[in-house]
């Protein structure tokens, strides 16, 4: 970051969106893990990342944004860029019914991660969300960069 202050803390132009770019990162699946988020604010950038020993990749794309929200200091309009279509449709979509079938899906078995989908639900609800997919491994720079981050993160966790 350019400054002290975090994304959406209290600065001019504080309307304008921020944009987080995450991502997970798996040597294995399961196995040791990573995840990174570059978060981005006008002329502010902030990029954390971090790691688990043995997880899987879908734990670590939805740890990425609940990390890059948990950031964030007050109620917020805010850009997610994901490559994973499980945290975009998860978020976007599935979950609506998880939580009418009381964290069940569709088959009657219990959702993956649930864990993870309940931190992420209760941190979405305190931000206005745009939950958008990028191709992964496209060239898209902010994607990029998450993927750095989230390979670092493996390194991180696995020591």
């Amino acid at each position: 970051m350019s400054d002290a202050r975090t994304p959406g803390e209290g600065a001019a132009g504080a309307e304008a969106p921020i944009d987080i770019y995450t991502d997970g990162a798996c040597k294995g699946n399961p196995g040791p893990g990573g995840w990174g988020a570059v978060l981005v604010h006008g002329a502010r950038r902030r990029e954390i990342f971090g790691g688990e020993a043995a997880t899987t990749n879908n734990r670590m794309e939805l740890t990425a944004v609940i990390r890059a929200l948990e950031a964030l200091k007050r109620r917020s309009q805010v850009r997610v860029y994901t490559d994973s279509q499980y945290v975009q449709q998860g978020i976007s979509s599935w979950i609506h019914g998880w939580k009418r079938k009381n964290w069940r899906t569709a088959g009657g078995g219990p959702v993956k991660n649930v864990d993870l989908w309940k931190a992420l639900d209760a941190l979405a609800a305190q931000h206005d969300v745009q939950w958008l997919w990028v191709k992964g491994h496209a060239g898209h720079p902010g994607n990029e960069r998450a993927d750095a981050l989230a390979n670092l993160g493996i390194d991180a966790g696995s020591r």
